[in-house]
């Protein structure tokens, strides 16, 4: 008994210190008294020792990407060059990669540019753990050094670096950095994750480049990095003149990949898979996030079990048949309401909606007949594939006046006489545009688009209290998704890829859809696609 009290340690602690024995006044003693101290064995993952079975079934789908992590990352202390890990959102890419390490005991410094929503916060982030130094109330939550230039980080994570670099070659001389919890190794790993967001706050776009170049600056082989982004790497740019990172690429998840991960750590395994038998396949159509998904499906599962009494009961055809029968009614309503982006409160919505309905009912119903759409569609993804429609119809040349504030509907009306000359040289260019068919786009131009029609869907919204269902716009976090919509656009082929252009050196779009089509998408968002669209 005296071994099951001992080990009531709130605080984080080593193997090595919480193996010994000790008694509960002297824990409660050294708690107030001595803070936990930071050892070398903070740089590895910790926790049970993980076997490589144990780390494949962990991933369902991602033992390719496992063996090819491990494959470049190679033996003890063999130098590498820089990963760049990339993926489209909950696809596993840092939990796959912190459980590698996790299986190999080596020690690594993680930073998320998430949490790290500056230059100086990310710099000094990496410092505070190199130094093994925590904020808290004594230190007045302060870091060690104060980093606010990329210069002066370079020259203390250099030395940093050095200094740990030695501290775990002489851990390795004393033999004891192969027992469990020790780190295993000299070589130390730096890792950068949601690399992309570091766009958002470098207002002076010299972030990206020096986190790029910082292999080459360095120079020192006992140093590894890793980058993890949601974005590929044909979104940043290649004419930098760092060294070229080694691509590894997280694929979406497929739905039979996503039935073999919600069904982890399920109780009744048969019931719980004949719910996905229902849920999963229309809830792919529009997203595949395993975060969205387990969220949406928690409720959805208890409204499915509502009608039995137990629980561990295993379902036959008659019991699934009596559940599918309950359950039915409740899918499409669920799709609607789980992946929806309110703009007011739900009681202002209800009142906008009856004073609506009262004098346009026969209205609503032609029109709610002639916006439907053959399939379901998430709005992020409609916005997207409007804009990439306008984007293939329309000139480059005029995006400006297309989608200056007041939605092009002053432009047209300073438009000066044109001459019969002119009239003839916009009839050929036009004839030219048509023989030419849907033209060809660049991501940023497509990325600029959407956020126009989007803000003006906007101020739409809030002029005209048309659109009681969501209010698009900057906030709303439509654009964190944008990529991943534009994935699923091109994988279901409303969108295509075009060759890339030497000059630019970017891969280009075009979008494949129908006039027809991209009114009807138009009209379920009750967006004014032919203010924007240029007439030929």
């Amino acid at each position: 008994m005296g071994k099951e009290e001992s080990p009531q340690i709130t605080r984080r602690v080593t193997r090595l210190s919480s193996s010994t024995a000790v008694t509960s006044n002297e824990v409660e003693t050294e708690k107030i008294t001595k803070p936990y101290k930071p050892t070398l064995n903070d740089f590895v993952f910790g926790g049970e020792q993980l076997s490589f079975n144990d780390l494949l079934s962990s991933f369902p789908a991602r033992g390719n990407q496992i063996r090819e992590l491990l494959r470049l990352l190679g033996p003890v202390n063999s130098p590498m060059l820089p990963l760049f890990v990339y993926g489209d959102p909950s696809t596993g890419k840092t939990s796959t990669i912190l459980q590698i390490f996790r299986y190999l005991n080596r020690p690594f410094v993680y930073a998320s540019c998430r949490t790290c929503y500056s230059l100086q916060i990310l710099f000094e982030s990496v410092l505070n753990q190199l130094l093994l130094h925590k904020k808290n109330a004594a230190n007045g939550y302060s870091s060690t050094k104060r980093c606010i230039k990329p210069s002066d980080f370079v020259n203390f994570l250099r030395e940093d670096l050095t200094s740990v670099i030695e501290k775990l070659r002489s851990l390795k001389k004393l033999g004891s950095n192969k027992s469990v919890g020790k780190p295993n190794g000299n070589m130390l790993y730096l890792i950068f994750d949601n690399l992309e967001l570091i766009r958002e706050w470098d207002k002076s776009s010299s972030a990206l480049p020096f986190m790029f170049n910082l292999y080459d600056v360095l120079k020192m082989h006992e140093v590894g990095l890793i980058f993890i982004s949601n974005t590929s790497p044909d979104t940043y740019y290649s004419n930098m003149g760092y060294t070229e990172h080694v691509p590894v690429y997280f694929p979406e998840y497929t739905e039979d990949d996503l039935r073999q991960i919600l069904m982890r750590n399920q109780a009744n395994r048969k019931l719980y898979s004949s719910f996905l038998d229902v849920v999963l396949r229309p809830f792919c159509r529009t997203t595949r996030r395993v975060d969205e998904l387990s969220t949406a499906f928690s409720p959805l599962f208890r409204k499915y079990c509502e009608p039995l009494s137990d629980l561990a009961s295993v379902p036959n055809e008659e019991m699934k048949r009596r559940l599918f029968s309950h359950f039915q009614p409740h899918i499409a309503p669920s799709l609607n309401e789980i992946f929806w982006v309110p703009s007011k409160s739900s009681t202002e919505a209800e009142i906008n909606k009856d004073t609506r309905q009262k004098g346009s009912t026969r209205k609503s119903e032609v029109s709610d007949h002639f916006a439907q759409i053959d399939f379901h569609m998430s709005t992020s993804a409609k916005y997207l594939l409007i804009s990439a429609f306008l984007a293939s119809r329309n000139p480059a040349t005029l995006d400006a006046s297309l989608f200056d504030s007041t939605g092009g509907s002053d432009s047209r009306k300073r438009k000066r006489k044109a001459s019969e000359k002119s009239m003839e040289q916009k009839e050929v260019a036009e004839q030219e545009l048509l023989m030419k068919g849907p033209g060809t786009f660049p991501l940023e131009r497509l990325l600029a688009i959407f956020q126009c029609i989007t803000s003006a869907a906007d101020s739409l919204d809030e002029e005209e209290h048309e659109n009681d269902v969501l209010r698009v716009g900057g906030d709303c976090g439509l654009m964190s998704d944008v990529l991943l919509q534009l994935s699923s656009l091109c994988n279901a082929n409303f969108i295509i890829k075009g060759g890339s252009c030497p000059l630019e050196g970017s891969t280009r779009y075009r979008s494949t859809v129908s006039e027809d089509l991209a009114l009807k998408v138009a009209r379920s968002l009750k967006f004014p696609l032919p203010n924007y669209l240029y007439r030929r």
